[in-house]
């Protein structure tokens, strides 16, 4: 399904922008740019083929690399052209690229035979491991562990994505709404900074740091 293929590079270029924002951000040379680029795109897809004991989708396919590169160079001359750029487009299009990647990465584990919960996990793992490199390498804490909504929401999206299939939408049809859901909850948790608490305010008078 060629619509599947233009999802995945769509992914991947939004996540190339991400990585090349936050080399930006950190005053990065060129060298660090395509790296941080590089990883974040395809960083969370080959941690997840690897783990599925599939080929590493961008090993053959040197559309990938042209799609990085090509959305870093963008991103450069738009930089280059605007010196600031507002506090919350890096989450932004983190957040449109978690979509895709948690979507399609919950369908290739599927169409490989795991069970739903496996392929939930595996959608999530997609999304989430190339923005946790880029943001270690920029030594930042991940998203993933900050306070708003985020593996949350991958959870989300991806167990949305089944239950339409399941409930006999088309694979399209179901990613869109897959895709959708998840953006929106991610979005909206940015926004309005909605999080799951576990364990509330420290008390001074216990001591703690």
């Amino acid at each position: 399904m060629d619509y599947l293929h233009w999802f995945d590079l769509l992914g991947i270029a939004v996540f190339a922008i991400t990585g090349t924002l936050a080399a930006w951000r950190k005053q990065m040379d060129g060298f660090g740019v395509l790296v941080l680029a590089t990883v974040t795109a395809i960083g969370g897809g080959t941690l997840r083929d690897v783990l599925l004991d599939v080929p590493v989708v961008w090993m053959n396919n040197n559309n990938y690399f042209i799609t990085i590169f090509s959305a870093a160079l963008v991103t450069i001359v738009l930089l280059r052209r605007r010196m600031t750029i507002p506090n919350n487009t890096l989450q932004f299009f983190d957040a449109i690229g978690l979509a895709f990647f948690v979507i399609m990465g919950t369908q290739k584990a599927l169409d490989h035979g795991t069970s739903y919960f496996v392929a939930v996990m595996m959608g999530t793992m997609s999304g989430v491991a190339g923005g946790m490199i880029r943001d270690v390498l920029c030594r930042e804490i991940p998203m993933v562990f900050r306070g708003e909504l985020y593996a949350f929401t991958c959870i989300f999206g991806a167990t949305i994505y089944i239950l339409t299939q399941w409930a006999g939408a088309s694979t399209f049809i179901a990613m869109l709404i897959g895709i959708s859901s998840l953006l929106s909850l991610r979005l909206a948790a940015i926004k309005w900074q909605l999080t799951i608490p576990v364990f509330g305010k420290q008390n001074p008078d216990l001591g703690e740091p």
